[in-house]
């Protein structure tokens, strides 16, 4: 299905070399103002669950956009014609009131983000890291297919094109990038409106006064509306992350949190409706033979300390190095799937997934990181000479070259640091 690339829909794409912009210059900001609110190995994990989002969502993503197309063909009320988005005053109309539509389903569909936990177990990701800044707004899950899309389909049911579904989302999520940085103060009256950075660090705090609250996308008009608006106050600072910390900078075990530790609770249920319940239930609920769960308390709060991992000492050069690698790959992936070609993507994104989780490995300290990623740079170059073979991509001969090139000199001065690691 090729729907899925429509040029309407690409809006996301062309942003991110301008995501990336801020984010370095905010880097740059952050290391002359000395604030230390950008930690290396949660930037890269922030980074990393972004990029795994965005290339397992080549696939997933047809999952929502499969259901939207038959709800729109076979259960709308009415079709809304396309016509109507142009570029005219009333089609402005249009755009806006769409863009409006979306903000407010987005609203809800945050909401239960955190206040159910089958929502909560993607959502989670977003949320993981304890620090603050431009990353973590591409600190994306890779597990929303599952069930995010079924608070969109009150949309298709009224109608709305798929294409000006897809625009007003991108634009809805693009405006999110700026809020996710500590630099920008309070705002006045525009607080009281817009969803802006002062809002959105409460929503991102667990803070007991702060926790789920704040979540619009554009407009803050919906948790005033809604009665979940909290402002931010001088005598209580936000602190980051989540309640049951994740402790980890690897990507994998970012998306696969929530779903580990309710798995873990089921299986010590006694009950069947127990069993189902959970889901449904908020975030930690268990029932009473399990008694309470792990969960840090308020008490514990006061003296949080940020999960750090291991120092990366020499590697980290290494690692930028292949993380930069690794964002040209995010690229490469996403050309490609424009392109149609599905195993070209499949077979480089697999490569891509495989770097990504040896970088957080590398950041957590991870014993098995070393040989994990030795075993890599062996398999890479013979995935770019065998992916003409198996898809007919046509590669040229320059850049497998400098594939196994690059495959050789990473290993040596990997080979060479290897005594810079520290065992997890």
């Amino acid at each position: 299905m090729r729907l899925s690339y429509d040029r309407h829909m690409d809006l996301i794409s062309l942003a991110v070399p301008f995501f990336l912009g801020l984010i370095a210059l905010e880097w740059w900001w952050d290391a002359r103002q000395d604030r230390r609110y950008i930690l290396l190995s949660d930037a890269l994990s922030s980074l990393s669950a972004g990029a795994f989002s965005t290339t397992t969502g080549v696939f997933t993503k047809l999952i929502g956009i499969g259901v939207y197309a038959w709800v729109l063909e076979h259960l709308a009320l009415w079709q809304m014609p396309i016509e109507w988005f142009n570029a005219s005053p009333l089609g402005l109309l249009a755009w806006l009131g769409a863009l409006l539509v979306w903000d407010f389903f987005y609203y809800w569909k945050h909401r239960l983000g955190h206040e159910v936990t089958l929502f909560w177990a993607a959502h989670s990701v977003h949320h993981q890291s304890e620090e603050y800044n431009l990353t973590t707004a591409l600190r994306q899950t890779s597990t929303d297919f599952l069930i995010g899309w079924v608070v969109y389909i009150p949309m298709f049911l009224l109608g709305v094109p798929i294409a000006v579904f897809a625009t007003v989302s991108a634009i809805d999520l693009i405006y999110q990038f700026w809020v996710h940085t500590r630099y920008v103060d309070r705002l006045g009256w525009i607080d009281r409106v817009f969803v802006t950075p002062s809002n959105h660090r409460v929503h991102h705090a667990q803070n007991e006064a702060y926790m789920d609250k704040n979540y619009g996308g554009i407009l803050v008009i919906w948790d005033r509306l809604f009665g979940t608006f909290e402002p931010e106050a001088d005598d209580n600072p936000p602190i980051f992350g989540v309640r049951k910390p994740l402790n980890s900078f690897g990507p994998v075990a970012a998306n696969l949190q929530v779903y580990r530790y309710v798995l873990e609770d089921i299986r010590n249920m006694s009950r069947w409706q127990d069993k189902l319940r959970v889901w449904f239930k908020p975030p930690g609920w268990r029932p009473a033979e399990l008694g309470p769960g792990t969960r840090m308390d308020d008490a514990a709060l006061v003296e949080f300390q940020k999960y750090t991992g291991a120092s990366l000492d020499l590697l980290r050069h290494y690692v930028v190095m292949q993380f930069a690698v690794g964002v040209l790959m995010t690229l490469i992936t996403g050309a490609l799937a424009a392109s149609g070609a599905g195993i070209s993507v499949l077979l480089i994104g697999a490569c891509l997934w495989w770097l990504l989780i040896n970088v957080g490995a590398f950041c957590d300290g991870r014993a098995w990181a070393l040989p994990s990623e030795l075993l890599r740079l062996l398999v890479l170059p013979l995935t770019a000479m065998l992916t003409t073979r198996i898809t007919g991509l046509d590669l040229p001969a320059w850049l497998v070259t400098l594939t196994l090139c690059w495959s050789v000199l990473s290993g040596a001065v990997l080979f060479r640091s290897r005594h810079r690691l520290t065992a997890a």
